[in-house]
């Protein structure tokens, strides 16, 4: 968060000290989307909101995925120089214009066009060395309630919520998603449990969309979290449904008391396929990412990409 970022330079002390805690290290992620989801600022390129590149696709379907390529090869490429293993990204939240807390971090109201962009953008956060995190399935898009301070219900039949789940079922498909977060939202219609709560949402993500990789809990401090309990009945709720990690952001104290008091059952496989979110190679430092050419394309090295990028991704300082 950044809360823990000062400057490139502390983060990449910061992240080298968690990673010599244990052997394998501990993963290191992230939220850090671009527009208003950037963690790191001060010495990292400003990403745009994923909405510009959607408004582009409708202006230059070729322009924005090549966009969507380097915004996604610069937003890791960054992130790996410093240490940090993953990145909370894409949002693949179709744009309804309704919900306050998605608005412009979804790519299109269109699954297609959110589907071929994320795929776009995902195609550079390999090339850099990161996996991929879809979110927050089914979909966040519909409702006008920000989970991190309400609880969420949308009312939705699953045939109507079959559009928002098209973009995972495509990427999944792909095997483009190295790890799905569910959403805090409650979809009565389905289950009367938030789908990250949820066996019948998760079963569906495993048997019906058919993705093995890792379930994330969404940051189980949120509001949308607490009509499962307090903290520790959260985790066992959200662990009990299937989520393979489970996110604690914003309550330090209920950190404590969930590592006192909460004990599960270990699951070799669990931990097995979250450890499989580190990367299998170094970034490149920061000295060496200047010069790199794909990194330097992505900024100012080809006309054309320049002229994609100018609107919304300002020059790095250095």
């Amino acid at each position: 968060f950044a809360r823990n970022y000062r400057d490139r330079e502390q983060l990449a002390a910061l992240c080298a000290e968690v990673h010599g805690l244990r052997n394998p290290p501990l993963p290191i992620t992230i939220d850090h989307e671009g527009g208003r989801v950037q963690r790191c600022r001060d010495g990292f390129t400003a990403l745009p909101p994923m909405r510009r590149l959607g408004a582009l696709w409708d202006l230059r379907p070729d322009d924005a995925l090549a966009a969507a390529r380097h915004t996604g090869y610069v937003l890791a490429a960054e992130l790996r120089a410093c240490g940090v293993d993953f990145s909370f990204t894409p949002v693949l939240d179709l744009d309804y214009g309704r919900s306050r807390v998605i608005g412009d971090r979804a790519f299109h109201g269109d699954p297609d066009v959110v589907a071929l962009l994320a795929a776009a953008l995902i195609e550079g956060l390999r090339e850099a060395g990161m996996g991929a995190c879809g979110k927050h399935f089914p979909g966040h898009g519909w409702v006008e309630a920000d989970s991190h301070v309400a609880i969420p219900v949308d009312e939705r039949d699953v045939k109507e919520i079959a559009r928002d789940m098209a973009p995972f079922a495509r990427l999944v498909a792909a095997g483009a998603l190295d790890a799905v977060m569910p959403a805090h939202v409650i979809y009565p219609q389905v289950d009367d449990r938030p789908a990250g709560f949820s066996p019948v949402w998760i079963d569906m993500l495993r048997r019906d969309v058919g993705f093995d990789g890792v379930i994330f809990s969404d940051d189980l401090s949120m509001e949308g979290a607490t009509v499962a309990g307090g903290i520790v009945e959260r985790a066992d709720a959200a662990w009990m449904a299937g989520c393979d990690a489970l996110l604690v952001c914003n309550a330090p104290d209920s950190v404590g008391r969930l590592l006192e008091e909460w004990a599960p059952a270990i699951d070799p496989q669990r931990a097995g396929r979250t450890l499989g979110l580190l990367p299998d190679r170094p970034g490149l430092p920061w000295p060496l990412l200047l010069r790199d050419e794909r990194y330097c394309a992505a900024h100012s090295g080809d006309p054309q990409i320049t002229q994609i990028l100018t609107d919304w991704i300002r020059m790095l300082s250095l």
